[in-house]
């Protein structure tokens, strides 16, 4: 790995060199063995302060990985079932349609609830955005309380009957399966991805739901095209509504650092996510297997329908498909990306991990950085 070790420094460097990146972590796991772990740029553009390898970035939906294994390996220890009817457990959620839709909709993004319903705010209350819009919608600030987001999306009507459609749950997927297992086990997604994910896997590093931002060095999130920006006051804004500049932003406020979505507010650093997806490879990390090698095939099992644009879904239950490519050849591993381009995923017949986090999201030097991983042992 020394010669790869090597070459992606060198592509790191010049990543950052020409503005693809500011701040970026890549880091490899080859059977169960952290073999790279290199860290680039500048974390905060403000402060200057140095990307380490010990730097938290927040990674959107990077975090559905995470949060897709937590569910899976309740599943294995017959806690819950991908058949369960949601509303079994969450007799709200039961209404307006929604009462045949399953733990397995929710993973496959099939359930039909994609989106935030419009009316959720306490009589007269409105998003600054929809002042002229006489039903009150989903804000920023009502998101980052559990049950508040929770009791907004029982509320919901599905766009269509659950199974039928695939369609990203870009947002609700995390509230979805997250208060299903929180009824069921009775603890909070934050302590779960704690129990289930960290604490085995004896990560310091991954979070969703921080709850001491201050005493750790977050990455600072822009948009490439646009550059820093001030960090706003969002909390009344409408999340239907809010500018797309917003997207990064969120993350970089100490409240939605706090908060728990399990869809798409998580932080950590690239060897945590390399860490977490090489214990779903045979033989884990240091003899720690999250998931069976049987789990994993029934996750990884891709839908073959389309979504709405009219391509392949390439979904599991949890996990996407993920490729590498060099030397002329492909290879398929299953692991899932997030908004900007950060990435998590594995290979299994490669035996190969992958993280990769990055503070200026736009274009990504992922096919740069997974170039020649294929030559390499």
């Amino acid at each position: 790995m020394k010669t790869s070790e090597k070459r992606i420094r060198s592509v790191l460097k010049r990543l950052i060199t020409d503005g693809v990146d500011r701040g970026a972590q890549f880091a490899v796991y080859r059977d169960g063995e952290l073999v790279l772990d290199v860290s680039a740029g500048v974390a905060h553009p403000f402060t200057k302060e140095r990307v380490t390898t010990e730097t938290l970035f927040p990674v959107f939906s990077v975090t559905k990985g995470i949060s897709a294994t937590v569910i899976h390996r309740l599943v294995e220890r017959g806690l819950l079932s991908y058949e369960m009817r949601i509303s079994d457990v969450w007799p709200e959620f039961g209404v307006r349609g929604k009462k045949t839709i399953t733990l397995r909709h929710a993973l496959s993004h099939t359930a039909g609830v994609s989106d935030w319903p419009a009316q959720v705010c306490a009589p007269g209350q409105r998003s600054r955005l929809a002042r002229g819009v006489s039903a009150p919608v989903v804000t920023f600030g009502q998101m980052l309380d559990w049950t508040t987001a929770c009791a907004a999306l029982a509320q919901t009507k599905p766009k269509w009957r659950p199974g039928v459609q695939f369609c990203y749950h870009a947002k609700t997927y995390g509230w979805l399966i997250g208060e299903v297992a929180r009824r069921v086990v009775g603890k909070s997604f934050t302590d779960l991805v704690r129990d289930e994910i960290a604490r085995p896997l004896g990560l310091d590093t991954l979070y969703a739901g921080l709850p001491d931002p201050e005493n750790h060095q977050i990455a600072f999130l822009e948009e490439s095209h646009l550059g820093p920006l001030p960090v706003p006051d969002f909390a009344e804004l409408s999340v239907m509504e809010a500018p797309q500049v917003l997207i990064p932003h969120q993350m970089n406020c100490p409240e939605m650092q706090k908060a728990c979505l399990p869809s798409s507010n998580g932080l950590m650093n690239a060897r945590a996510i390399a860490r977490h997806y090489a214990a779903l490879l045979p033989g884990g990390v240091a003899g720690i297997e999250l998931l069976p090698a049987t789990r994993v095939a029934i996750a990884t099992k891709w839908d073959p329908r389309k979504d709405p644009a009219g391509e392949p879904a390439c979904w599991g239950l949890g996990y996407a498909r993920a490729e590498i490519a060099g030397g002329g050849k492909k290879i398929e591993g299953f692991g899932h990306g997030g908004y900007g381009g950060s990435m998590g995923c594995a290979f299994p017949e490669l035996g190969l991990a992958i993280g990769y986090t990055r503070n200026r999201l736009g274009p990504s030097g992922w096919d740069a950085l997974t170039a020649g991983l294929l030559d390499t042992k």
